[in-house]
């Protein structure tokens, strides 16, 4: 799967944004943002925890919030696994907490649907990375941001429940999964 001419260009303001953090020894606090927080805002801050981590890029924290919290939808997390990373659930039935260990972290990733203004979240020094495009246009304006950059994604959640739903979240996973290897690549 390759990345279009197009999609670099979507990408490149949050790779300049990663770039200028880490030139000046910044903290890179990188939130997605999407509608219900339950699949690509997860996804973006996974493969962007992975790719900081890969890389050995210092001090990048992701994050994820919605304009609302449901749940992490389920194939997100069986996707993850099917793709080679170990999440544990630790804790809640209706919204799970799931954690997932990078090598290089100190801390474990916890990955759980909430708003965007959740406790968890940063209040300031952040990039706000709207991930769909009904977070993109609900959300015209994030408290705290440095700065606001839309890298939209199409929703997988129309294939749910078709023959093709694991095959459309696999490759969403490694869309999102590429689109994150190049901004810290």
């Amino acid at each position: 799967m390759d990345i279009s001419d197009d999609r670099k260009i979507l990408l490149a303001p949050l790779v300049t944004y990663i770039q200028e953090q880490v030139k000046h020894s910044n903290p890179v606090n990188l939130q997605f943002i999407c509608t219900h927080n339950s699949r690509c805002s997860i996804l973006a801050q996974v493969w962007a925890s992975v790719a900081a981590d890969h890389f050995m890029i210092p001090l990048v924290h992701c994050f994820s919030g919605g304009t609302e919290g449901t749940a992490v939808y389920p194939k997100i997390v069986e996707t993850l696994e099917n793709q080679g990373l170990l999440l544990k659930k630790t804790a809640g039935e209706i919204n799970p907490i799931y954690e997932l260990d990078l090598p290089e972290k100190k801390v474990q990733l916890k990955l759980f649907s909430k708003v965007y203004n959740h406790p968890s979240n940063p209040q300031t020094n952040f990039a706000a990375i709207m991930t769909c495009s009904q977070a993109d246009a609900g959300c015209p304006f994030i408290p705290g941001a440095d700065t606001r950059i839309p890298i939209t994604y199409a929703d997988p959640k129309p294939s749910d429940g078709t023959d093709i739903q694991g095959i459309v979240y696999w490759e969403k996973s490694l869309e999102i999964a590429q689109g994150n290897v190049l901004c810290f690549f």
